[in-house]
């Protein structure tokens, strides 16, 4: 049976899913980030992450010519965050920032964060595929993650 995008999409919207904002700087230096719930693991040795851009995304040339960028996984306390970098031109102003071994932004506040070195950029129909090596992470040890399912931000409580 044949089934539409909107169908499609639908459907996907019943995997729930983290919330990361993905950082870079352009080869002038300027911050760009965008709000992304396609992040995935990839592989341990060596260690491999992704996450998928929209070939429309406004972010996408900063991305294509960058060689690094990082992976903030958001809180269920950051969900101005996320709305900030998927919806407004305003995006870092406020936010607070640091940077790590390769020179991206790296968001405070978050779960986890993961300094990237960029490693693959695959074509995949109305996306791009970015796949990054982990050159240094961050952990906080306290929170909760922010959840995206059915349309709707999300939380859990872990105890």
């Amino acid at each position: 049976m044949a089934f539409n995008s909107n169908e499609f999409r639908k459907v996907l919207g019943n995997f729930a899913t983290g919330v990361t904002v993905v950082t870079t700087r352009d080869k002038s230096g300027i911050p760009h980030g965008l709000t992304a719930n396609s992040f995935s693991s990839v592989s341990l040795e060596p260690p491999l992450v992704l996450f998928c851009i929209d070939k429309r995304s406004n972010c996408l040339p900063a991305f294509n010519e960058a060689d690094a960028f990082a992976v903030n996984v958001l809180t269920d306390k950051q969900k101005d965050i996320s709305d900030r970098f998927a919806f407004s031109e305003e995006r870092w102003e406020g936010v607070k920032t640091r940077t790590l071994q390769t020179g991206v932004p790296i968001l405070e506040d978050c779960l986890a964060n993961l300094d990237c070195s960029m490693h693959a950029q695959y074509d995949a129909g109305d996306h791009i595929i970015v796949v990054g090596k982990v050159e240094e992470t961050l952990i906080r040890n306290e929170g909760d993650p922010l959840l995206y399912f059915r349309g709707k931000y999300r939380g859990v409580h872990i105890e």
